[in-house]
């Protein structure tokens, strides 16, 4: 365990509270995996917590306190019970003093084993021996956890992908019977779930459950084939979905430009020029063309772009004697186009002679 980490925990162990390291970091502890987001869970309350580290404000109503130390994202929360729900949102909660009942309102066993100080390992729900057996297993009644929060079928979903675990067949059946739950999350929440499967590269065994439990065809999320690539656009790009709301606008844009690519099965001149080298080397990875010679072909382009043109709005008109209009556009169009299949030299004067023999004819 990181110094930072365990630094954490003994200024909250010194001020005479308890304090572990649980859930993921826990689990991708024990299987070898590194990840800088963590999890504390402590018997201090948000108060004690202000006063142990009174340079951080990051708080919220339920206990949640929030460190950024270096390279790690660090959440350290209250033992609590949740008491009552609105959705899937806690509207009333208590505070807690003991470990083994905080642990018991989470929802996998495979994220309830907790590590101290001295990195001893805490396992009340036999984490350990589902994190052995490739195992994802919920908490507590299954069907009640997912009732009370939908959100944990995705999870589950996605831990089985990402891990390449199995669902344990209680939780297999409960999906199978409650999958349209999923339809009561908002889109933000499904857009973070699906993207977290996107971009492990077991992304298809996630998009397979998906399927097999119907989730796709509620949300009327279709694919033909989907082939990975580092870039979470590339992949959303390759499925069809609706809840384009959920998305930024440069995602959105990113995405209709690897799609155009994509429909083109090609990268020439004219692709770059119109959708750019970032994802014109996006959609090349999922064609399985070469990315070094979509560069050089980039590197070779004279017109990246309409500023790049070597002659002015001006210079058209004085050339063809006419008047500002519609028609430069249409004859810059017509340039561009000439330039980037290879009929014409990106040259002032070149393009003057060129739209003076245009003129004549």
């Amino acid at each position: 365990m990181d110094k930072i980490i365990k630094n954490v925990l003994k200024i909250i162990n010194d001020a005479g509270y308890e304090a572990y390291v649980v859930g993921g970091f826990t689990r991708d502890y024990l299987l070898g995996i590194k990840t800088n987001d963590i999890d504390i869970c402590t018997n201090a309350l948000p108060k004690d917590l202000h006063k142990l580290f009174p340079n951080n404000n990051n708080s919220n109503d339920y206990g949640g306190f929030n460190l950024k130390v270096r390279n790690y994202n660090i959440d350290i929360t209250t033992f609590r019970k949740e008491i009552k729900y609105e959705g899937r949102k806690p509207t009333e909660i208590i505070y807690l003093n003991d470990l083994e009942s905080d642990l018991k309102r989470r929802d996998f066993t495979i994220n309830a084993v907790c590590l101290d100080y001295n990195e001893k390992i805490i396992d009340y729900l036999n984490g350990i021996e589902d994190i052995t057996n490739h195992k994802i297993r919920m908490i507590g009644d299954t069907t009640s956890k997912i009732k009370e929060d939908p959100l944990r079928i995705l999870r589950a979903i996605r831990f089985a992908s990402n891990l390449n675990f199995d669902l344990d067949k209680e939780l297999e059946k409960s999906i199978k019977e409650n999958y349209k739950l999923v339809s009561t999350l908002s889109s933000i929440r499904i857009k973070e779930e699906i993207t977290k499967i996107l971009l492990n590269k077991n992304y298809q065994k996630g998009l397979s459950l998906l399927k097999e439990f119907k989730i796709l065809d509620l949300l009327n999320i279709k694919y033909d084939e989907v082939n990975y690539v580092n870039d979470i656009c590339g992949m959303w790009a390759q499925l069809d979905f609706p809840f384009t709301s959920s998305f930024t606008k440069q995602e959105i844009r990113n995405i209709i430009s690897i799609r155009g690519i994509l429909d083109r099965g090609e990268i020439n001149n004219k692709v770059l020029y119109e959708y750019g080298l970032y994802n014109s080397l996006v959609a090349s990875e999922i064609l399985n063309i070469n990315k070094k010679e979509v560069n050089n072909l980039y590197k070779k382009l004279t017109l990246k772009n309409i500023n790049d043109l070597d002659i002015t709005s001006s210079d058209i008109i004085n050339t063809l004697n006419i008047k500002p209009s519609k028609v430069i556009k249409e004859v810059k169009d017509e340039l561009v186009n000439l330039i980037l299949e290879g009929k014409l030299e990106n040259n002032k004067k070149k393009i003057t002679t060129y739209l003076k023999n245009r003129k004549e004819e």
